[in-house]
């Protein structure tokens, strides 16, 4: 069973309730008809009558829920909560009101705060400042988690490295230039992924263009910081730095290059030193090396809150819908 089969029947096995708030996009509907027949997750969809009529292209969705903010009896509540929530920005209950009927994200992040839904999946047709503002200004960051943070769960074929081919690059949609604190939150944060998703151990490499001392660089020493603190505050993991790529993941380079390193040559949670080096690698590897990538799934916010690339197809949706669900149930 590989990968997305698994997360599917472990997140049928618990289903979770999860909202679609994007029901002005075609794929959504295609997306909830595939979740349903699949019997992944409780499936919610936010639209109106008319955007339903004009977007739901025959796909069998008699077994989503359908909420439209405008006639929902919800609606008027969410708005009190959200005006008390932003009242130090002095949002009134009318501001409110209006975000959660011209902006569905709003209303799909209220059903979460309110315990009316798990997990959201949003960014179909939406940015992800659009998706996750939404989210930071009601749910908040995850209790003990020092920032929000990206990931793509990269599942390689025929691939002897990482767990069977399967490995989580971070971050690879969200931070830009993250500093050593940053860095080593996001290996840790990573970490606590791949233990959920892959169910196998984490082995976290800080990835550089130097291994242990070969290059003298700032950039190097960012990543030498980042090691030392993430071995320091997240003693739990195996996390080990500064290794390029070959070092991490190949045995016999990782043996030559890092004798001793208990992640060298064993790699499976690969930690890029910034955004650039993070989104150039998962799209090479999904490109050249005919990988399944997974993402960009969000770590760090209080509640599962998924984005969508804007060029995704329904059964990237259906993926991300699945692990979604996965991480509510570590809840």
């Amino acid at each position: 069973m590989g990968f997305i089969d698994t997360v599917k029947a472990r997140a049928k096995a618990n289903k979770k309730s999860i909202v679609l708030p994007e029901g002005m996009d075609v794929r959504i509907y295609e997306a909830a008809s595939k979740c349903i027949a699949e019997d992944i997750a409780d499936i919610t969809i936010i639209a109106s009558p008319a955007e339903v009529e004009a977007n739901n292209k025959g796909f069998d969705i008699s077994k989503a829920t359908i909420i439209d903010p405008a006639a929902s009896d919800k609606t008027q509540g969410y708005a009190e909560k959200l005006a008390e929530l932003r009242k130090s920005k002095g949002m009134t209950v009318e501001q409110a009101k209006e975000l959660l009927l011209t902006d569905y994200m709003y209303f799909a992040c209220m059903m979460v705060k309110m315990g009316d839904a798990d997990g959201v999946v949003s960014g179909a047709c939406h940015s992800t400042a659009n998706t996750l503002r939404p989210s930071l200004q009601i749910l908040k960051t995850k209790p003990g988690s020092k920032l929000v943070s990206a990931f793509f769960l990269m599942v390689v074929p025929n691939c002897e490295y990482g767990a069977n081919g399967t490995f989580i690059f971070a971050d690879s949609g969200l931070e830009q230039n993250p500093d050593p604190e940053k860095l080593a939150a996001i290996a840790a944060s990573s970490a606590e992924s791949f233990q959920l998703l892959v169910q196998e151990e984490p082995i976290v490499a800080m990835l550089s263009h130097s291994t242990k001392g070969s290059a003298k660089h700032a950039d190097v020493d960012k990543v030498l910081e980042a090691t030392a603190i993430a071995k320091e505050q997240y003693p739990q993991y195996k996390i080990d730095g500064e290794l390029q790529l070959d070092a991490a993941i190949v045995p016999s380079v990782g043996e030559s290059k890092a004798p001793g390193s208990p992640v060298a040559g064993k790699a499976n949670v690969l930690v890029f030193p910034d955004l650039d080096a993070g989104n150039i690698g998962y799209k090479l590897t999904q490109r050249l090396a005919k990988a399944e990538a997974y993402g960009p799934v969000t770590q760090g916010i209080a509640k599962p809150i998924n984005d969508l690339s804007r060029g995704c197809v329904a059964d990237d949706i259906v993926g991300v819908v699945a692990i979604t669900a996965v991480q509510c149930t570590a809840e």
